[in-house]
């Protein structure tokens, strides 16, 4: 058989990852794809699930004994999607990092917001208008940091900070290349989309956050006003219901707690639902579910076309590939694929990172605003920034 598939490595996967290649760790599997058998080529989003079966298909006939399609898939439908169908593909069981155990390089950086915090401000202020007028019920809106480096970054180290400080969550690294730019998209995501194995699935939608503080007692406090915010806690419910009402066609036996949970990383809480049921056909894949929830009401907002007509009009840049959603999915329909948040592009000598925020009836700009400036701390933290963003 062609295709190598090991569940056991000489050395654990995220020491291996070269830039280039496709790393994906959740917190029990991790996955290092290299060298590429096919690329999915561009096709109407509602035909990609399709595609790549057919695609999978081929690849088995080929001889390449577990084929497995891994990339990521942008925000908006119009634009291409990265997925390939890598030639050689690892799996181990996920492993406890140390940070320790890869060296820093001195590294210099310049950090620009676009848009500015203030211009983001009057940005949140446009969406809630439309929602007084009700165009839209939510609509979630993005910034941007712009940072260039003193010399070219090392994509494996960034990668190997964003795991040791993510046990818990899904780090990821996709080639997302194109004719102009050699970029990675890296990140270290708490939101589980979907995943799916045999007739089980899981989707954990996050909606409503708030910082964390180096404070205990502090940090404690804004736990508990999140895990009781009404504003909140509306805007989860919404996110969860849309997400099962999605679901539902394609499921049976769902579950959906009444009360969302608190999950927390190292720079945010969140308000957490962990949806369960089956598959009604088991011919159903990971990414035909995918592509039914993507994007969720926690990353644009709802209605779900309009919502992202007016992101459109708002934000001043082109989200790429944040908030679409990375993953896996293999000949038989198993596969994980994650929100792509508190990530960045990486270019060889800059950066583009991204946080959003939803806003809703109630919402307060300088309040949204301050939401991003944590999330981009994932980021931040990891390329060794411990300074406040740059306005």
């Amino acid at each position: 058989m062609k295709q190598s598939v090991m569940e056991e490595a000489t050395k654990p996967l995220l020491e291996q990852y070269e830039k280039g290649d496709f790393f994906f760790s959740s917190p029990t599997k991790t996955l290092l794809g290299k060298g590429k058998v096919k690329e999915v080529p561009f096709t109407e989003r509602n035909q990609i699930p399709s595609t790549v079966k057919e695609l999978l298909h081929n690849a088995k006939q080929q001889g390449y004994e577990k084929p497995i399609a891994v990339g990521a898939i942008p925000f908006l439908p119009s634009q291409p999607s990265k997925l390939i169908i890598p030639e050689h593909v690892h799996i181990e069981k996920t492993e406890k990092v140390n940070e320790n155990d890869f060296s820093n390089e001195d590294i210099q950086y310049e950090v620009r917001s676009f848009p500015s915090g203030e211009e983001y401000e009057e940005g949140v202020k446009a969406g809630l208008q439309s929602i007084r007028e009700g165009e839209i019920n939510k609509i979630v809106l993005a910034r941007s940091l712009l940072v260039s480096a003193s010399k070219a970054i090392n994509v494996p180290e960034l990668l190997y900070k964003l795991a040791s400080k993510n046990q818990h969550g899904y780090t990821f690294a996709a080639n997302v290349s194109d004719e102009v730019d050699n970029k990675t998209l890296v990140g270290a995501s708490p939101e589980l989309l979907i995943a799916k194995h045999g007739n089980q699935i899981i989707s954990n939608p996050l909606a409503g956050s708030r910082p964390r503080s180096k404070d205990p007692i502090e940090d404690k406090r804004r736990s508990e006003e999140l895990l009781s915010s009404e504003k909140d806690l509306y805007e989860h419910a919404f996110v969860v219901q849309e997400i099962a009402r999605a679901l539902k066609p394609y499921c049976k036996n769902l579950h959906v707690p009444e009360k969302p949970e608190l999950l927390h990383t190292e720079t945010m809480w969140h308000l957490s639902t962990e949806i369960t049921g089956e598959v009604v056909d088991d011919s159903i894949s990971s990414l035909d579910l995918a592509h039914v929830l993507h994007p969720t009401p926690a990353v644009c907002g709802t209605p779900t076309e309009q919502a992202r007509q007016k992101i459109q009009d708002i934000e001043p840049f082109d989200r790429s590939f944040f908030t679409g959603t990375v993953g896996w999915c293999d000949e038989n329909g198993d596969g994980e694929w994650i929100v792509t948040i508190r990530c960045a592009e990486v270019l060889e000598e800059s950066l583009r990172l991204f946080a959003g925020a939803g806003i809703v009836e109630g919402s307060i700009p300088s309040e949204e605003r301050a939401e991003t400036a944590a999330k981009f701390k994932t980021m931040l933290r990891a390329m060794g920034i411990n300074e406040e963003e740059k306005e």
